[in-house]
């Protein structure tokens, strides 16, 4: 993950050389933004970063602001463990060990969980609830479409942070005693309609919104050949209208793994290329970006057009 800029704490402001006047006045400036209340950052290094590691800056910022133990969870705890979520204006979510329905405290929503078989980490100095525990807690309390980008991560290994994948049973194997009848149904279909095969956040995502909408599960990274040999594979495909669907994430064009010493602008020649010689092999292309999942029916209305059959009319939805 990236390495996150320093924070700036009012209260130990003389060790950074600011006075209090200092400090306000280069927060009006731009030179400092406040992340919460008495912590603050580098103007320029806060714009340097995506929003989800805006999100884990103020998560950390908020275990700076509080003296007693906290227990980051859900999308906090997501952020620390490198595993995506879809959104980034999440509140800073913490678990409260007392039953008294939760509370928002100091901007942290606190959630409350039994202390009984709790597991919690430490990881990048944050407490956080084990891997298990938190995408276990996104599949039980956000929308079945989210929980499908967190729950296809951890099923396969992470390099990046040097985590091993975890496996459906251990996940099916962490619910029992700590959730209600209904959430544990919930993370039981999040599980079991979890796949590993997805390559990113962004085909996961279309994939349970396929789901959603009613359409046939496709097919995942479907291998196409031509005379030529091996063309790639595709993010999904609908064998009984031969029909391929691919997301189109900025990444494949950006970063390093995906370029292989590419330029981006060779990098969209090439997928042209490639998809010119998936369609001479009389498989039809749709393709979709990160715009067209805003709305669930912009995607819908995408599959439909190419043909992508539903499992069921549209009004028993």
């Amino acid at each position: 993950m990236t390495e996150l800029p320093q924070l700036i704490l009012t209260r130990e402001h003389l060790l950074h050389g600011v006075s209090p006047k200092e400090l306000a006045h280069r927060c009006r400036s731009g030179g400092l933004v406040r992340v919460r209340h008495g912590v603050y950052v580098d103007g320029s290094a806060w714009q340097a970063l995506k929003p989800w590691e805006q999100y884990r800056l103020r998560v950390k910022a908020a275990a700076e602001a509080f003296e007693a133990r906290t227990i980051f969870a859900r999308h906090s705890a997501a952020a620390v463990w490198g595993v995506p979520t879809i959104g980034h204006r999440h509140p800073v979510q913490a678990l409260t060990l007392q039953n008294d329905g939760g509370r928002s405290r100091a901007g942290v929503l606190r959630h409350y969980a039994s202390p009984e078989g709790l597991k919690v980490v430490r990881r990048d100095g944050l407490l956080v609830t084990g891997r298990v525990r938190t995408v276990l807690d996104l599949a039980a309390f956000t929308p079945f479409s989210h929980a499908a980008v967190p729950l296809d991560h951890v099923l396969r290994p992470d390099p990046a942070q040097k985590l091993p994948a975890l496996t459906k049973d251990a996940l099916l194997a962490g619910i029992e005693g700590r959730y209600a009848a209904a959430a544990a149904r919930r993370i039981v279909a999040a599980v079991e309609f979890a796949d590993p095969r997805s390559g990113s956040p962004g085909e996961s995502y279309s994939r349970a919104l396929m789901y959603v909408a009613g359409f046939q599960t496709p097919a995942l990274q479907h291998e196409i050949r031509d005379r030529e040999g091996l063309v790639g594979y595709t993010d999904y495909y609908w064998e009984g209208v031969r029909v391929a669907g691919e997301f189109d994430g900025i990444e494949k064009y950006l970063k390093p793994e995906y370029l292989r010493g590419r330029t981006a602008s060779q990098a969209v020649v090439d997928e042209k290329l490639r998809e010119d010689r998936i369609r001479a092999t009389g498989t039809g292309v749709v393709r979709w970006t990160w715009a067209e999942l805003t709305s669930a029916e912009q995607l819908a209305g995408k599959l439909a057009a190419a043909g992508v059959p539903r499992r069921r009319a549209r009004s028993a939805r």
